[in-house]
């Protein structure tokens, strides 16, 4: 088999470079910092703005919110508490802790308000704002009390206000802190001298934590095999796993995973909102070759944004199985074949890890007799491409889903972006029906089932392709303890994670 050649030629190319680049010298820097490697730099501070993965996970030790998720997806009290006082009035009590802001400030009820006002405020085109709209009004009890009046009944309203608290002065005063925090975290902001370069300190012992872009996986290896970064997470060929785990003074550690990769399209494209183009595609692709020998044997099969054990995920699916005779059926009776073949592009980033992933699914497509461009970019311009819809074809994932209220977010028509993260354009008046339904009912089981009823007309529909939820891993040099994977990929890991000098 093709791919199996080239993995094994892959392979040795990778074990040869990193022995020659390991025989160029050591070192070993002395720093008490404690470097993690990142393959995406952080493209904003801000966490009204903030969705690409990267900023989101730093975002988290640099911020406070009100809710978070326990490992069973259940909205939990993080800097508040609550308690319903009527059907669509929810009062929110700050806790003690965590409530000074990196400026000396107090955080109180007056910057939750004005945080989310702020959002809320169409003119401000937060692409938080459409999992918010359900508000109706937010008023300030006292500096430690606030209450958030609803549309229409929530009972799952706490976990909507996940987005970090700025300061009352910094919403109000129409500023955006793209490029620094001013955020209440375990974590202050320190420096960003350069966008491959952040630095951040833990309050509690004053632990500094660089984040260094390392863009290519196997120089990145290398950096941790020589010192020069302590430690990084995920992103990384199966093969370079294998390598540092076989490595003395390296610990690997792995864990299953909730983060949703999938194959997107834009659905105004002429050759692609033809869902029988979309289905061939899905039955063109082998994920399970993919996945054995690419990708970590934690990783499992997706039909759906939401893990299967999820309070609201689909238990059961029909998947689109590989099928190459299939997919050539569906591309016949789209009005393609052998003398008018499909031609396509497929836009990804330029780290080495998901051009590798981009090139196989280029090969397998191939099969079908699909024909596919590779363009790769950094990852700012890619994700900026992505977000304003200049593409045919991408491959993405999403991280941290805990709430289902990502349906709206990604699915609905109204929430193209700036206004949410409808890259694909699609538009289905049955499924935003679905999503309105669903959000408006009080009764818990009636929303499952409605979401049932949801990720069912989706997976017909395929305005994504579901690929997989990957693991999770981290590598680190044995100086480094303390790190603690987490299924949803955050980098919570570093509020504990010590360095023996």
């Amino acid at each position: 088999m093709t791919f199996l050649f080239r993995k094994s030629v892959l392979f040795k190319k990778v074990c040869f470079l990193l022995i020659i680049l390991s025989l160029a010298g050591c070192s070993n820097p002395n720093s008490n910092a404690i470097r993690f490697g990142l393959a995406s730099a952080p493209i904003s501070l801000d966490p009204r703005f903030a969705t690409d993965a990267t900023s989101a996970r730093i975002n988290r030790l640099l911020y406070q919110r009100l809710v978070d998720f326990d490992e069973h997806f259940r909205a939990v009290p993080s800097l508040a508490e609550w308690e319903l006082l009527g059907d669509r009035h929810y009062r929110f009590k700050l806790r003690d802790q965590g409530r000074l802001f990196q400026s000396g400030e107090k955080l109180t009820a007056n910057d939750v308000k004005a945080t989310y006002d702020y959002i809320l405020d169409a003119d401000n085109v937060s692409p938080h704002r459409g999992a918010l709209l359900n508000i109706s009004n937010i008023a300030v009890v006292d500096s430690n009390t606030i209450d958030f009046f609803l549309k229409n009944a929530d009972p799952l309203f706490p976990g909507y206000l996940v987005i970090g608290i700025v300061p009352e002065r910094v919403a109000k005063q129409g500023l955006v802190l793209n490029k620094r925090s001013l955020g209440s975290g375990q974590f202050k902001y320190i420096d960003w001298p350069s966008n491959d370069h952040l630095i951040i300190e833990r309050h509690r012992d004053k632990q500094r934590v660089e984040f260094i872009h390392v863009q290519d996986a196997t120089v990145r290896v290398l950096k941790l095999i020589r010192g020069e970064i302590d430690l990084f997470q995920n992103d990384l060929p199966k093969e370079l796993v294998r390598y540092l785990e076989n490595r003395e003074s390296i610990h690997v550690e792995h864990c299953q995973g909730s983060n949703f990769s999938y194959l997107g399209f834009n659905l105004e494209d002429p050759l692609l909102k033809d869902r029988r183009v979309r289905q061939a595609i899905a039955h063109a692709l082998d994920k399970k070759s993919l996945i054995q020998y690419l990708l970590g044997g934690e990783t499992i099969s997706a039909n759906t944004l939401l893990t299967p054990d999820h309070w609201a995920g689909l238990k059961s699916a029909s998947s689109y199985e590989f099928n190459l005779e299939k997919s050539r059926q569906l591309l016949k009776s789209a009005g393609y074949d052998n003398s008018h073949p499909l031609l396509l592009e497929y836009k990804t980033s330029s780290d080495p890890f998901r051009i590798r992933i981009a090139t196989i699914i280029q090969q397998q497509l191939a099969e079908a007799g699909i024909k596919v461009k590779l363009r790769s970019f950094d990852w700012a311009t890619f994700y900026g491409d992505i977000k304003a819809g200049r593409f045919q074809m991408y491959s993405l994932s999403w991280v941290g889903i805990n709430s289902p209220d990502i349906f709206r977010y990604v699915f609905h028509s109204a929430s193209v972006p700036p206004k949410g993260a409808n890259r694909g354009r699609y538009n289905n008046a049955l499924v935003d029906t679905l999503i309105d339904q669903i959000e408006s009912t009080p009764d818990v089981q009636v929303r499952i089932n409605g979401y049932q009823q949801l990720q069912q007309q989706l997976l017909l529909d395929l305005p994504y392709v579901p690929l997989w939820y990957e693991e999770h891993f981290m590598a680190a040099n044995d100086n480094i303890s303390g790190y603690q994977l987490v299924k949803d990929g955050n980098y919570d890991g570093l509020n504990d994670v010590m360095k023996k000098l």
